[in-house]
């Protein structure tokens, strides 16, 4: 991984390396300071994080520790916490400001509004005149298009997110992430350099395969557009990593290329962001919370659990973010409907 913001060049296989094992000993020194454990699930992304009670708060150290290994790991697991909704926010007031959603479903937590409940998302379907399991296959009408990060259509989209689970199936509905850190280095010499000052429009809804005739859900993205222009190799502001900026849900156009060449490149790169080493796949259980660096990462929720019928009920704070800068230095631009700090 690269640790400063030139332009991605031929000698940073090297440069990522010795950046992996700085990273690794500064998450070591600041684990062992804490007297927490952190254990690495996979080659590239993930570790679980042990030793902590999250509900009855963090000291300095703590707080340290768990962030030196999202920034190493990207997503970081806690399994057996006890926390409610004012300990969820507690925690994650610790490593940022929580994002406050203007508008949640019903099953939102209504006195405590950084707060979304994932069950929110079942209704979505029904208020369009479909049922859940057809919108989500319109939204993910591809292998690729459910791969997105939080809000990325967003002129900042949120730094981080934090997961809660209360009910899981028994089986079934597990997340995956993607190091997209890793998917840039994992990118040949030439390629780096060719990505490096593109940029790609990132528009909510561009993932959705509209219904034959009149669909009262793109009605409804029509009518609340968001929409901006992202660099395609931002540089992470905490670390100063180059991360490949792809995802499969908001990414419209690299606006540099025709439609028929932005499209087999980003193709391409999804195929790169979404390869088996850079993953993790979380198993679920009640209690668990996952921690994601959202600028850093890409996630695909679980689609393998809606027919069986077990609820889920997950709870999620995003952390609010910045305003992504690419590796040429240059800022993310609005196109509509977003602008920063405002939601």
């Amino acid at each position: 991984m690269t640790t400063d913001s030139r332009p991605a060049g031929p000698d940073d296989t090297a440069a990522n390396t010795a950046a992996d094992t700085v990273g690794d000993t500064a998450a070591d020194e600041a684990a062992r300071a804490a007297g927490v454990r952190v254990r690495p699930v996979a080659g590239h992304i993930g570790a679980e994080i042990d030793g902590v009670d999250l509900a009855v708060g963090l000291d300095e150290a703590q707080v340290a520790a768990i962030r030196s290994a999202l920034h190493r790991w990207k997503v970081v697991f806690f399994r057996d916490q006890r926390l409610d909704h004012a300990g969820h926010v507690a925690f994650a007031r610790r490593f940022g400001e929580p994002v406050v959603l203007r508008s949640r479903g019903g099953a939102s937590p209504p006195d405590f509004p950084e707060i979304e409940t994932t069950a929110d998302r079942l209704e979505l379907g029904g208020r369009f005149g479909m049922e859940h399991d057809e919108w989500l296959r319109r939204r993910r009408h591809t292998l690729l298009r459910g791969w997105h990060c939080d809000h990325g259509a967003r002129i900042d989209p949120p730094a981080a997110t934090i997961l809660r689970a209360e009910t899981v199936p028994p089986y079934g509905g597990d997340t995956t992430w993607s190091n997209l850190v890793a998917a840039h280095a994992g990118l040949s010499a030439p390629v780096r350099r060719f990505v490096a000052g593109l940029r790609a429009e990132h528009r909510l809804g561009v993932g959705y395969q509209p219904r034959p005739g009149e669909d009262a859900y793109v009605r409804h993205l029509l009518d609340r557009q968001v929409a901006s222009v992202h660099p395609l190799v931002r540089v992470h502001p905490e670390t100063g990593e180059h991360v490949l900026y792809v995802n499969g849900y908001y990414v419209e156009q690299i606006t540099e290329l025709s439609r028929a060449e932005s499209r087999a490149v980003l193709d391409m790169l999804l195929d790169e962001a979404t390869r088996a080493e850079y993953t993790v796949r979380f198993r679920w259980e009640p209690g668990s919370v996952a921690f994601w660096d959202n600028r850093a990462t890409i996630h695909l929720a679980p689609g393998d659990n809606a027919h069986l019928g077990f609820p889920r009920t997950m709870h999620r704070v995003m952390l609010a973010g910045e305003v992504p800068v690419g590796a040429d230095g240059r800022p993310s631009e609005a196109v509509t409907g977003t602008e920063p700090g405002r939601w």
